[in-house]
């Protein structure tokens, strides 16, 4: 008998820690989730992300009970748990999927040291990521702290481990763990005291998995283009499901190469729901070449911050570059209400927050635009505006999340420098020059003609009636004026790093 702890990867395909507890128990195994309050109750914790989790487990104990087997639910800390579950169930060993966070890496090195003391075994494996931190290094052996030579690294270690990575296992046969082993049953969020006003997508694997194979059947041919267009369905929307690990990672990229593959002549043996549409010409197929490509690159994006996180941990917390550290961020309380609350008077980025307040998601050029405008036109310290986003979103991951507002706040690796600073009305133009994402989030502005979406405020007072929109009574005025600020801005920068 082997326990499997369920953490980050509630699927039961691709896990590479079930399988070893499959193989290692001859197919008995505890499956077994851990609800730690330390984690529910933290500052950073917020009611979508749990509620997500929560019927991604319900899920995952269908799917269990499909194969004979139930999900071993209990609530407490996790070391005590894991103690309690092996001495009850008569476990030899417990295997689980690695995870990279300062404070996971903490837990886990304590729990396998309590457990190897008690003459378990212990066995833990890489998952959360395709390619793990420390696995791809700088010709000094020193983590890459730039992007682009990263993923190019990155890219020829999968084309190494392409194989592997292609390779699909078949799951063992499942026993029940035994009887009288006590699990609680899932939770709804209202037995944790949450209230959710957000509209979820659904959890688990079956939901990932049909998102992924739609995805790349109908929109990944169209992605380097439709991607940084909020108002078009163009991303996989995906991210809720990796984090939780409803899908692999390298299922994920697994479906990206089966694209790939099917652009060549040579290409063959892949389910045809699982390929985008096949080209006609030699540009389509050159565009939709790239368009997988990009996809896949974001995948690398995603392992780049985690190699970040696991190498520089300080970044949670502060800066990646300590200079930017002693930025005085004026911090107006009334200024950071209003971009919470989606009122700042500039179209693009309240429709972005009013989407992230009423679907626990938002989309990634939208994330861009309202980074820079709470830090760079706000003067708010980026880390309120981060961690704001780890209590609203879906999908919310340390790693991801982190380095992206370091990147828009100019203080992180590869970081937009300091004095590029997004004007939200250009931004909002290029992106959403019909206005689309902005009428369907903020419906007071639904008559505003396409030349006036982005600067509402340039109407002049016949234009508003005819508009049906009186602008500071219906839709805030600008809460700032961009010009102004972006010098306020660029001095803030100049004072902190002396250029």
């Amino acid at each position: 008998m082997y326990i499997h702890w369920f953490r980050r990867d509630l699927r039961l395909h691709d896990n590479p820690a079930l399988l070893e507890a499959l193989r290692a128990g001859q197919g008995h195994v505890v499956p077994l989730f851990i609800l730690d309050d330390v984690v529910l109750r933290a500052p950073r914790t917020g009611a979508a992300r749990t509620a997500f989790m929560l019927d991604s487990l319900a899920a995952l104990d269908r799917a269990l009970h499909e194969r004979g087997s139930r999900l071993v639910l209990r609530r407490g800390p996790p070391l005590d748990v894991l103690r309690d579950v092996a001495e009850e169930s008569g476990a030899r060993g417990v295997c689980w999927n690695r995870d990279y966070t300062p404070f996971a890496r903490e837990r886990d090195a304590r729990a396998e040291a309590l457990l190897r003391a008690r003459g378990l075994d212990v066995r833990t494996f890489a998952d959360a990521v395709i390619i793990e931190p420390g696995e791809v290094l700088t010709g000094a052996g020193t983590p890459y702290t730039v992007y682009t030579p990263y993923r190019r690294s990155w890219r020829r270690r999968v084309e190494e481990r392409r194989a592997t990575i292609m390779s699909e296992q078949t799951l063992p046969a499942f026993a029940p763990p035994p009887d009288e082993l006590r699990g609680d049953p899932v939770p709804a969020p209202a037995d944790l005291g949450i209230t959710l006003a957000q509209s979820l997508p659904p959890g688990g694997e079956e939901a990932g998995l049909a998102r992924l194979r739609s995805f790349a059947r109908e929109r990944i041919g169209g992605y380097e283009h439709d991607r940084d267009l909020p108002a078009v369905p163009g991303t996989s929307r995906l991210s809720p499901y990796l984090r939780f690990g409803c899908v692999a990672p390298a299922a994920a990229l697994r479906t990206a190469l089966h694209a790939l593959d099917a652009l060549t002549p040579e290409g063959s043996g892949n389910e045809e729901s699982d390929r985008p549409s096949q080209p006609t010409t030699h540009d389509s197929q050159r565009k939709t070449q790239d368009s997988v490509e990009t996809w896949i690159s974001e995948l690398a994006w995603r392992d780049f911050y985690y190699q970040i996180l696991t190498a520089f941990p300080h970044v949670l917390r502060s800066a990646f570059r300590p200079k930017y550290d002693s930025v005085q961020w004026e911090n107006d309380e009334s200024l950071f209400s209003a971009w919470c609350e989606g009122r700042t008077g500039y179209p693009i980025v309240d429709a972005a927050m009013r989407q992230m307040r009423q679907e626990a998601w938002m989309h990634n050029r939208a994330r861009m635009i309202v980074a820079s405008f709470l830090c760079k036109d706000l003067l708010v310290d980026w880390r309120r505006g981060e961690r704001y986003f780890m209590q609203m979103l879906v999908d919310g991951d340390h790693a991801s999340n982190n380095g992206g507002w370091q990147w828009a706040a100019g203080t992180g690796t590869d970081a937009q420098p300091y004095f590029r600073i997004f004007n939200p009305v250009s931004q909002g133009q290029k992106f959403d020059p019909r206005g689309e994402y902005v009428r369907r989030y903020i419906p007071e502005l639904a008559r505003v003609p396409d030349r006036h979406i982005h600067a509402p405020w340039a109407m002049s007072s016949e234009e508003q009636r005819r508009a049906g929109v009186r602008i500071g009574r219906d839709y805030p005025e600008p809460v700032v004026d961009h010009a102004t600020q972006r010098e306020r801005a660029l001095a803030l920068y100049r004072g902190a790093t002396g250029s």
